[in-house]
């Protein structure tokens, strides 16, 4: 389950439909309500100093529509319109909306508009993520007191026991011991360079010497791929296939 939590502001000149979606955002895990404004004039001058994520945005108020307002943020913060007016959907959708709630709308319709909203922000920071990962070549384990520089180029694959990770290099026939999860591990990893491939297991990809059915082979290990690893498995397969 992710632990994403999005910020957002509710921005409505409408009192009712303010609370009604503060209620809505209450119940939703994985939103965290910053402010709510009556107008967007006053949003923005929060905004300048306190940026979020989302704007659960109106878009016809006084002064500045939702519209206007919309084209003043930073791409970054990402909008969902609020409205009771159903022409204004195109107008929505040409600024880059994530979604367009027409009021009245029930939390079945909010909840979908909002996971639409998570679904976007855990693939921009599952790529921001895979880019930090993709820059290292090297970790530091503590192993027997010290810590160990490790080159990612040198790994065969990760071993996962109870408590400790086995870390198979090439040229060394004994593995080093560090404590730490797999799950701990799997995160500060290249997405690009390894993959894990069972509960116990992460590998380096080009370290793979055969595929055999359901298991790999690195320098002489067969290692099992389990079921809820091979569709991703399968797919790195086909993509660097000939036939």
């Amino acid at each position: 389950m992710s632990n994403l939590k999005i910020s957002c502001v509710i921005v409505d000149d409408e009192p009712m439909a303010i609370n009604l979606v503060e209620s809505y955002v209450e119940k939703t895990p994985f939103l965290t309500l910053k402010g709510k404004f009556n107008s967007a004039i006053e949003a923005m001058a929060f905004l300048m100093s306190n940026p979020v994520d989302l704007l659960f945005l109106d878009i016809q108020m006084p002064d500045l529509s939702g519209i206007e307002f919309s084209k003043m943020l930073p791409k970054e913060t990402r909008i969902i319109f609020t409205t009771a007016f159903d022409h204004y959907a195109l107008e929505g959708f040409k600024v880059e909306a994530l979604d367009y709630l027409l009021k009245p709308f029930d939390y079945a319709e909010f909840l979908t508009a909002a996971n639409k909203a998570n679904h976007w922000f855990e693939l921009v920071r599952g790529k921001e993520q895979s880019m930090l990962s993709a820059e290292k070549d090297f970790l530091f384990v503590k192993s027997e007191y010290k810590q160990l520089r490790i080159k990612l180029d040198d790994v065969l694959y990760f071993e996962g026991l109870k408590d400790y990770i086995k870390i198979w290099l090439k040229d060394n026939p004994k593995p080093i011991l560090t404590i730490m999860s797999l799950k701990s591990l799997e995160e500060e990893l290249p997405v690009s360079k390894f993959m894990r491939v069972h509960r116990s297991f992460i590998v380096a990809l080009k370290s793979i010497e055969l595929v055999e059915r359901s298991q790999i082979v690195i320098n002489n290990q067969r290692i099992t791929v389990s079921e809820q690893y091979k569709a991703t498995f399968t797919d790195f397969i086909n993509s660097n296939s000939l036939n």
